[in-house]
C-alpha cells in the first residue's frame, strides 16, 4: 500500500479544499477510530490544535468521525504538538491526533497522528488508514446508537504540559536573573511557552502571543526570527526563543541577536552529552539537509553522526532503530528521547539554558563548538515532482556541479515533503559560487518541471 494523502509529517493542504475538508477529515477519524483501538478495551482519542481558524472545523469533523465508531474523544484545545504527544501516552489514550499545518501560512492546515505511546505512525500505519477510508468496510463498523462515543474537554492539558517541560530541566537549577524573549509565533505555544520560562524564574518579554486565527506564523516566529533578535537587542536580553506554529521546534538567538539553528544546537547540547557520558552510542542522528560542520564538531568529541532522509519522523526512526537518544534537523526539530517522542522546542531551549546556567556562559560563546561551511539553500515553487532520476537535464546539472566542488562540499536536490517546492542546497568553501550554482541548477529545474 502507498500513501497519497500523508506526506513526511501528516496530512496537509489548503482548509476547506479537498483533502483537507469536513467530510474528508471525518471520514479519517473514523478510520483512525477503527485501526487504532485496542481489543478489549474502550477507546479513546485525543484532539489537539494549533490556533488556525480551521482548526475548529477540523476538531468537530475529527470528534464526530471518531465517536460515530464508538471511540471517545479528549479535546486538549490550543497545545504544541509534543504537548499532545506528551497527554497520549501519560493519559493512555489510543491515539493523539494533531490539527495544524506547522510552520505553514494560516490558509493551511493539516492532521498528524501519534500513536498510544506518543510516537508518530509509521508509513505502513498511514498507509492503512488511507486504504480503510477508501474502503466500504469502513461504514459497516460504525457503532450502533447505544455505543457511539462522547466529547470531554480536557481542561488541565495546558497545566499538565508545562509541568512536563519543567521537569526536563535540573530540579536545582533556576532561570532566574535571566531575560530571555519568546516569540509564540501567534500559534499553538502562545501561552504554554512563557508561562514555562516565567516558571522556572526568568523574566520572560513574550512577542506574538495574541493569535486571531489568521496571524499564525505570519511574520513571526522560527521561520521569522528578525522581530526575536530586535526584542532580545531593544530589551538586552540573555536569550532568544522563537518557536514555529505548532510548537515542535525552535530557533535561538544569543544575547547579541545572532541566531543559532538547530545544527549548532544539536552540536552545543551533543558535545555536552559526549562528555557527560549520555549521548548513547557516542552519536546523534541528524538529516541530510545538516551542515557538513556538525559532522566536524561532533567528530572533534570522539562522536559520529548518523544521516536520515529529511522528516523528524525518520530521524525519530532512526534513533528507536538503532538505541540512539538525540537527533534533530537543521531547521530547529531537537528530539531529546530521554524526555520527549517528538521534537519539543520549549524541551530544547531549556537544554540549552541549562547549559548556560551550569556553565555560566553566554550562548555566543557556547555556539562556538561549531564552524559552519557556506551552505546556501534555494526553495522554489513546482509545478510537478518528477523523479530527479527522470530528468536528465537536472541531473547533468549535478553532476556537473560536484565536479567543480571536487570534494570540497555537496550537492542536495529533493522535493518537499509537505509543500508543492524543491529544495537545492549546497556546501561550499565559497559561499558566492555555490549560490550561482544552486540558481543555475533551480533553474534547470523549475524549466525541467513545468506541466
Amino acid at each position: 500500500m502507498t500513501r497519497t494523502l500523508f506526506g513526511t509529517d501528516g496530512m496537509r493542504g489548503v482548509a476547506n479544499v479537498e483533502p483537507m475538508t469536513g467530510e474528508t477529515v471525518m471520514r479519517l477519524g473514523m478510520a483512525i477510530a477503527a485501526r487504532l483501538k485496542q481489543p478489549g478495551r474502550h477507546t479513546r482519542i485525543a484532539i489537539g490544535k494549533d490556533t488556525r481558524l480551521s482548526g475548529y472545523m477540523f476538531e468537530s469533523a475529527l470528534a464526530a468521525g471518531i465517536v460515530s465508531m464508538g471511540a471517545d474523544v479528549w479535546l486538549t484545545g490550543p497545545l504544541p504538538t509534543p504537548g499532545i504527544a506528551f497527554i497520549t501516552s501519560s493519559m493512555r489514550c489510543d491515539a493523539g491526533v494533531v490539527i495544524s499545518a506547522s510552520h505553514n501560512p494560516f490558509a493551511d492546515n493539516g492532521i498528524k497522528v501519534f500513536a498510544r505511546d506518543g510516537y508518530k505512525l509509521p508509513d505502513t500505519v498511514e498507509a492503512e488508514i488511507e486504504a480503510l477510508m477508501r474502503s466500504p468496510e469502513l461504514d459497516g463498523q460504525r457503532a450502533a446508537p447505544g455505543d457511539v462515543g462522547y466529547n470531554r474537554r480536557l481542561e488541565d492539558a495546558r497545566g499538565r504540559y508545562v509541568v512536563f517541560c519543567k521537569s526536563t530541566f535540573p530540579a536545582t537549577a533556576t532561570l532566574d536573573g535571566l531575560r530571555v524573549v519568546v516569540d509564540g509565533a501567534h500559534g499553538a505555544a502562545y501561552r504554554v511557552a512563557p508561562a514555562v520560562f516565567e516558571e522556572l524564574g526568568a523574566k520572560v518579554i513574550a512577542i506574538h502571543t495574541n493569535p486571531n486565527g489568521k496571524n499564525i506564523n505570519a511574520r513571526a516566529g522560527a521561520l521569522y526570527p528578525e522581530a526575536m533578535c530586535e526584542a532580545v537587542r531593544v530589551h538586552d536580553a540573555h536569550l532568544g526563543v522563537a518557536l514555529d506554529g505548532d510548537g515542535d521546534r525552535c530557533v535561538l538567538c544569543d544575547e547579541h541577536g545572532n541566531v543559532i539553528d538547530g545544527d549548532a544546537l544539536m552540536a552545543l547540547c551533543a558535545t555536552r552529552m559526549i562528555t557527560a557520558g549520555t549521548l548513547a552510542r557516542n552519536t546523534l542522528v541528524a538529516t541530510v539537509m545538516s551542515n557538513i560542520g556538525l559532522e566536524r564538531a561532533i567528530k572533534a568529541h570522539g562522536g559520529t553522526v548518523v544521516r536520515t532522509q529529511v522528516g523528524d519522523r525518520y530521524v525519530v526512526e532512526e534513533m528507536r532503530r538503532e538505541g540512539y537518544n538525540f537527533g534533530g534537523e537543521q531547521s530547529g526539530h531537537l528530539v531529546f528521547l530521554d524526555h520527549a517522542t517528538t521534537g519539543d522546542g520549549i524541551v530544547a531551549a531549556l537544554r540549552v539554558l541549562a547549559i548556560m546556567q551550569a556553565e555560566q556562559k553566554p550562548l555566543s560563546e557556547l555556539a562556538k563548538v561549531m564552524t559552519r561551511m557556506p551552505q546556501v539553500l534555494v526553495n522554489l515553487q513546482v509545478e510537478r515532482k518528477v523523479p530527479l532520476d527522470q530528468l536528465p537535464a537536472v541531473m547533468k546539472a549535478i553532476t556537473d556541479v560536484e565536479q567543480k566542488l571536487a570534494g570540497d562540499g555537496r550537492v542536495l536536490v529533493r522535493y518537499s515533503g509537505t509543500e508543492s517546492k524543491a529544495r537545492v542546497m549546497i556546501e561550499g568553501s565559497d559561499e558566492t559560487l555555490i549560490k550561482a550554482w544552486a540558481d543555475e541548477i533551480a533553474a534547470v529545474l523549475a524549466t525541467s518541471t513545468k506541466a
